[in-house]
């Protein structure tokens, strides 16, 4: 059976390998088709494919876009895409615009609580400064002893009420796979069952997706539990 990892993210995002070290850590693991898909940026996608190809791997240019709906930070993957397509740049770019100036303001919401340094904290573990998110935020708190691993603190700091989360606005949905589909790739709702919305909501999530264009839903991640990898294949 192939085995393909079509969601990956490296440290031109929030990834903790290079590009090439992803790829490389995806042919070791047996891996025969790959695709990198960072948040909100392609510059990785000209390296990996490079060396996926040396490898002997099929490659597949990604990206995943951080998109506001109804309040709630929702992500869309989109699968072959053309990396030079001049709009799906511009869109990228409009998205990324905004990341250093929340990262501030989560760090002042850090203050608050007595957790100082954490923007200088958070940036040392961002290979790319622009991309400055969460995710370094919460390598930095856990890398401090704060809490105890990443995803503590995203519970405790990091997820809306908590201190250190602070509301960004992102592209529209129907922006984002707008994108997608004018750069001849596909649009993919990601991880649908990390948003903790209400069945209802979900549904309109889907019913809006779908509208836009959207033409998958991300089912097997590991973040999914088995129940839901059953309840998202039957939505799908």
């Amino acid at each position: 059976m192939k085995q393909v990892d079509l969601h990956c993210h490296s440290t031109v995002s929030d990834g903790s390998l290079t590009p090439s070290e992803l790829v490389r850590r995806a042919a070791g693991r047996g891996v025969d088709l790959l695709a990198l898909t960072d948040h909100d940026q392609l510059a990785g996608l000209a390296e990996a494919e490079q060396l996926a190809h040396e490898l002997g791997l099929d490659f597949v240019h990604g990206v995943e876009v951080s998109v506001t709906w109804r309040g709630s930070t929702v992500h869309v993957v989109g699968l072959a895409i053309d990396p030079d397509d001049a709009s799906l740049a511009a869109g990228l770019a409009q998205v990324r615009s905004g990341r250093t100036r929340r990262a501030e303001a989560m760090a002042r919401s850090l203050d608050a609580v007595g957790i100082g340094g954490s923007f200088e904290g958070a940036l040392r573990h961002a290979a790319n400064p622009a991309m400055i998110g969460r995710a370094h935020f919460a390598r930095h708190l856990a890398s401090i002893g704060v809490v105890g691993s990443a995803a503590e603190a995203f519970r405790r700091y990091l997820v809306p009420g908590k201190p250190g989360y602070v509301p960004h606005a992102w592209a529209a949905l129907r922006d984002a796979v707008g994108w997608i589909r004018g750069a001849g790739g596909h649009a993919v709702l990601a991880h649908p069952g990390r948003y903790r919305l209400s069945a209802g909501a979900l549904h309109a999530l889907l019913d809006e997706f779908r509208a836009a264009g959207g033409s998958a839903l991300e089912v097997v991640t590991s973040s999914h539990t088995p129940d839901q990898f059953r309840l998202f294949t039957a939505l799908g």
